[in-house]
């Protein structure tokens, strides 16, 4: 079934990353549609219910893994999201662990991140009708909740992380050892392709972000041979085995998200405004 953007949508997205693709049963979802001016989403948004409550879904990388990291158009995604009301965003991402303490298997909640990659358009602020601002992102992620995140982990009985700096990079190739000592000595905890620039868009468009992670791997290994080191097969394997468990602890987060959340203000209401005004693209050829 296919909707259009005007439809009533909810205040909660969950965005899929890497195994992730569908969220609600065939046949238990609408599907949106929504044009943006920075093209098309990923794939259409799907809205329907998951952990208590009415959730918009978005696969970061398409509804069959079509799209590389370095290809994703992060200012369609958001923008569509927050054109329809959404106010929190749970991310979620498979991540390569770069510190003894998160070896594969655990699920991490990163509160800091490094960019390292290149070309990708990470503002929605160029001038013009959208006009110039500049984010305090000195905590890129929600720490309301990161909080409420923490919680719910907790609850369900999951050991997950409270804090980890994600380094960011470029992809589709995973590191080579020298980025990845280089990595682990500049003190990142996590390494992963798609968190920026995903997540300082969302506090671009006044949308709190939390992100879920979980590390799948050792990066480009501790020692040579080491077989825990990333490779797209075990990435994927990786995520398809740890599903029931990354489904569970989603809708617990989903389902812990207070009804009257409010995103911090890191740029003035008005500018985010001004952008969810930009004319869509094609719209009145």
């Amino acid at each position: 079934m296919t909707e259009t953007s005007a439809d009533p949508t909810p205040r909660v997205a969950v965005v899929g990353g890497s195994g992730l693709y569908r969220l609600f049963d065939a046949g238990t979802a609408r599907e949106l549609d929504v044009a943006t001016p920075f093209g098309s989403p990923s794939a259409p948004l799907t809205v329907g219910e998951f952990g208590g409550r009415t959730v918009a879904f978005l696969p970061r990388h398409g509804t069959a893994h079509t799209l590389p990291p370095h290809a994703i158009e992060a200012r369609a995604n958001l923008w569509a999201l927050a054109s329809l009301g959404v106010r929190a965003v749970v991310s979620s991402t498979a991540v390569g662990g770069l510190a003894p303490d998160l070896p594969p298997g655990r699920f991490v909640l990163p509160d800091q991140l490094i960019d390292r990659t290149t070309g990708r358009a990470d503002t929605y602020f160029t001038g013009g009708a959208a006009g110039v601002e500049h984010l305090a992102a000195a905590d890129p992620f929600c720490p309301a909740l990161r909080h409420v995140a923490l919680d719910a982990a907790r609850r369900l009985g999951e050991d997950v992380a409270g804090t980890a700096t994600t380094v960011v990079v470029q992809g589709p190739r995973f590191s080579t050892r020298a980025e990845s000592q280089w990595f682990r000595a500049a003190g990142a905890d996590i390494v992963n392709m798609t968190q920026y620039p995903e997540t300082v868009l969302a506090a671009e468009l006044g949308m709190g972000l939390v992100n879920l992670s979980f590390v799948t791997d050792t990066d480009a290994g501790v020692v040579a041979g080491d077989a825990d080191a990333a490779d797209a097969s075990l990435v994927l394997a990786r995520m398809a085995a740890a599903q029931p468990r990354l489904l569970a602890l989603l809708a617990a987060i989903v389902a812990a998200v207070p009804e009257d959340y409010e995103p911090r203000e890191l740029v003035p209401r008005e500018a985010s405004v001004r952008v969810l005004a930009l004319p869509v693209a094609g719209a009145g050829a």
